[in-house]
């Protein structure tokens, strides 16, 4: 996949949450809580990985990428393949990705990183028809 622009990585976030876990601070339900539509997005969308669940150890992670913009229209929202998004990147100005760590066994989740590829280039803009007048 390209390299993005604006990448945030939320490795320090993750590392204190789990601290927290820990340390009782945080319940296990509360950091094992993705959603049933994260789960099936993983299961259909999502990049397997080498890096264990850092709660149950049973399976490896696996990344969802979640894209979000305005000029992507009904696809913002909507989980990608990295095909996908190389695809989507040659076609939008700019978007939003969303790298989302999920453990489909006991429902860990963590937003890892996001970022912002696309042309880069602004929207042509939509042409407007003129209203027709009402006989």
């Amino acid at each position: 996949m390209r390299s993005g622009r604006a990448k945030v990585d939320y490795a320090l976030q993750k590392r204190a949450l789990l601290a927290r876990l820990a340390t009782g601070h945080v319940s296990i339900d509360d950091v094992c809580d993705a959603s049933v539509y994260l789960v099936r997005a993983a299961k259909f969308h999502g990049v397997p990985t080498e890096i264990p669940c850092p709660i149950c150890r049973k399976e490896p992670l696996t990344h969802v990428h979640w894209v979000y913009g305005d000029t992507l229209g009904q696809r913002a929202g909507t989980a990608r393949t990295p095909v996908e998004l190389e695809a989507m990147a040659t076609q939008y100005a700019d978007f939003t990705v969303y790298r989302v760590e999920v453990c489909r066994s006991c429902s860990w989740n963590h937003l890892v990183a996001s970022f912002v590829i696309g042309t880069g280039e602004p929207a042509a803009p939509r042409r407007r028809t003129p209203k027709r007048a009402a006989r």
